[in-house]
């Protein structure tokens, strides 16, 4: 895994969603600077421990945060009104970031139930 490789994936990537994306990654660091990054079933992958604890990934018609968890997002559940979702991963248009606090939210519920 490498941060090359996450860097491979947002070229591929058209505007605006590289830059939401490249904003995401920059708060997902924020939280877990010392994460390694790479990629895990085809998706840009945040690993602490060697577990993975946050993704992303881009589709024609939506971004999506993956929390690689059915767990995180429905402790969440309050705060993601307004956001189409499934059980595993967080649905956003491309032109909209996630606000910063919550993806620490997100980051930190995963840390927690990895007892990291």
């Amino acid at each position: 895994m490498s941060a090359a490789e996450v860097d491979a994936y947002l070229a591929e990537v058209g505007e605006p969603g590289r830059g939401t994306l490249e904003a995401l990654r920059r708060s997902i660091l924020a939280v877990v600077p010392d994460a390694e990054q790479g990629i895990s079933y085809g998706m840009p992958a945040f690993r602490v421990g060697g577990k993975v604890v946050a993704g992303f990934a881009a589709f024609s018609r939506h971004l999506s945060y993956l929390p690689h968890s059915g767990e995180v997002l429905a402790s969440l559940e309050d705060r993601l009104d307004g956001y189409t979702r499934t059980s595993g991963s967080l649905h956003f248009p491309a032109d909209e970031p996630l606000p910063d606090d919550l993806v620490r939210a997100l980051v930190e519920a995963k840390l927690a139930l990895l007892g990291l």
